[in-house]
């Protein structure tokens, strides 16, 4: 279906064709006076500057075509030369009622279907997730939605961070614990077990230990360094501790974030891009990309049209040894080379903006990536507290994801048996439900890259902008529902609007089109929260002011009952792409 303030800007553009104004002029928008009118054009303005006439003549011949349409009630020309306009309500009831019938709600998908890869999540294995990986998983996983929606093939790929010098160090600190474990029998030929010789809480204290000792031993550390590039080089026992490493993490970390409702598709990690390394860096230095600077190996990234100065991207270190650079170019190298994509998304800190400009230019630079394949840096900000620093525990340190979720949910708990809103058999699956509402709105209703305040009364509350207001209000629309019996074939039961606040509602439907795909172009969440918060603020309206359940008049009913259910299926498929759901009761 195309989208009605669309439709009515081909109305508009129509009758400036016909009186041989230029329609390009014809632009509609909505109204930024709805008190005085749905939608508006102002394009007699600067037509009128032109023209050399005054905005309102023209405004006035405009109004006066339009006096037959069939789709506004109202064109109405203003001083200085405003256009305003209103829908008529029998052809928005008629609009309305085909986007029930609709499967997509009305929603038109891309005529051009791409394959994207969208990097996001991140997390270190052996390591807990922390609140610093919550906006990546949370943003990330709405995009994949959203672009899904638009009809894309899109592959998520979380990109763990499994190499380097945080792999040499628990391997280290692994052998000085268990030094008899064949993994460092250099004369072993077996199979390695298959059970791993940790469990993931050894695992996780394994580490910062090795961490911490490396920082106050130098023979430790040149240990490590060295455990790093045995494993590196391919040792087989330790290739066989980074599999149980891997496993452990990996088991670990989808437990939790199949909490946060986050999934990908691929698991891969820095470790799968190492193969790819040394023919692209010969291929670099062939090709003449590549040349040696200060010991380093380096490739030119900056351009005559930069204002600022962009550092050579380096390849590798005056040592020989690999960077995230090198790694992330080979990833490039075997996303290419496995599935093609035409699109691939990274999200992650806002704060690593210039560290992804050089790879991306690298990457096209050298050819890893054709022209034809678009790269782009979605960044986030961060999650701050009240005191407006970086999201800590209580006690200064960092907050594991695991306990930000415990402490959401805790609180959810308490504000719905307060409340007397669910009973005790159902509170635990429902307080979960609302709590993750809670956590994911308070993040996505932001834009991406500004920093917030994660405020945890806020985004638990049940009034205001919050993920349980959103929900509450699903709800009701689902109680509604539930004490109606009514057949499937409900579109054309919708009646023209009998009320202003029915119309708004009516209005506010029609603009999920427009949310959805403003928030895929962009790749910005935050429309479609404010889309649906504004919608829940328009339904709400309408219940307080409307006798639905108790409306005498069958068919003025039906017709109610019959928006309500457009409502929810909007309302439904929004928050499913926020990456929550709603409970059936609250």
């Amino acid at each position: 279906m195309k989208n009605i303030i669309d439709i009515i800007e081909d109305e508009i553009k129509g009758a400036f064709d016909a009186l041989g104004y230029d329609s390009k002029f014809a632009k509609v928008t909505l109204s930024n006076r709805p008190d005085l009118c749905e939608f508006q054009c102002n394009g007699a303005m600067p037509l009128a500057k032109i023209l050399k006439t005054a905005p309102i003549n023209i405004a006035n011949s405009i109004a006066q075509k339009m006096s037959s349409s069939k789709i506004l009630s109202q064109c109405e020309a203003v001083m200085p030369g405003f256009l305003n306009l209103k829908v008529d309500s029998a052809y928005l009831a008629s609009y309305v009622a085909k986007m029930l019938d609709d499967e997509t709600l009305g929603y038109v998908k891309s005529d051009n279907p791409q394959k994207i890869i969208i990097d996001y999540g991140g997390p270190n294995v052996a390591k807990p997730l922390h609140v610093g990986h919550l906006r990546s998983a949370i943003i990330g996983e709405s995009i994949k939605r959203i672009c899904r929606f638009d009809g894309h093939e899109v592959i998520g790929d979380v990109h763990l961070g499994d190499w380097g010098l945080q792999m040499g160090l628990i391997i280290t600190e692994l052998k000085e614990r268990q030094p008899d474990l064949v993994y460092f029998d250099d004369g072993y030929q077996g199979d390695y077990p298959k059970e791993p010789p940790f469990t993931i809480s050894e695992l996780e204290e394994i580490y910062p230990t090795a961490s911490l000792k490396s920082k106050e031993d130098e023979e430790y550390k040149k240990n490590a360094m060295e455990a790093t590039a045995l494993l590196q080089a391919g040792k087989r026992g330790y290739r066989a501790l980074l599999k149980h490493i891997l496993d452990v993490s990996v088991s670990d970390l989808k437990r939790n974030y199949e909490k946060l409702d986050v999934s990908f598709d691929l698991w891969k990690g820095e470790s799968d891009a190492q193969p790819y390394i040394p023919d692209m860096v010969d291929k670099m230095k062939k090709d003449g990309y590549a040349y040696i600077s200060d010991g380093a190996l380096v490739v030119d990234v900056g351009l005559d049209t930069d204002k600022k100065e962009i550092p050579p991207c380096m390849i590798l270190k005056s040592d020989g040894a690999s960077l995230y650079n090198t790694t992330d170019l080979a990833t490039l190298i075997w996303r290419m080379k496995d599935y093609s994509p035409d699109r691939v998304i990274y999200v992650v800190d806002k704060r690593q903006e210039l560290y992804f400009t050089q790879v991306f230019r690298c990457a096209k630079k050298t050819k890893i990536v054709p022209e034809n394949v678009r790269l782009d840096f979605l960044g986030f900000g961060t999650m701050n507290g009240k005191d407006k620093k970086p999201f800590k525990t209580r006690e200064g340190g960092v907050m594991r994801l695991e306990s930000l979720l415990d402490e959401t949910n805790e609180e959810m708990k308490k504000k719905i048996t307060q409340g007397g809103k669910v009973d005790e058999g159902d509170i635990k699956e429902t307080t979960g439900i609302i709590a993750l509402a809670a956590l994911k709105y308070g993040d996505l209703s932001n834009q991406a890259s500004k920093d917030y305040i994660f405020d945890i009364d806020r985004f638990t509350s049940f009034e205001g902008n919050t993920g349980p207001y959103i929900l509450y209000s699903i709800v009701r629309i689902k109680s509604i529902l539930r004490k109606y019996t009514f057949g499937e074939a409900l579109g054309a039961d919708i009646m023209p609007p009998q009320s202003e606040c029915e119309k708004s509602l009516m209005l506010k439907a029609t603009g999920f089109s427009t949310a959805i795909k403003g928030a895929y172009e962009e790749l910005a969440p935050h429309r479609i929260c404010a889309y649906v918060y504004e919608v829940c603020e328009a339904f709400n309206h309408f219940y307080h002011e409307t006798p639905i359940l108790s409306e005498k008049d069958e068919k003025k009913q039906k017709s109610y009952i019959a928006l309500l259910k457009l409502i929810k299926e909007i309302l439904v498929t929004s928050i499913d792409l926020l990456g929550f759901s709603s409970p059936e009761y609250m």
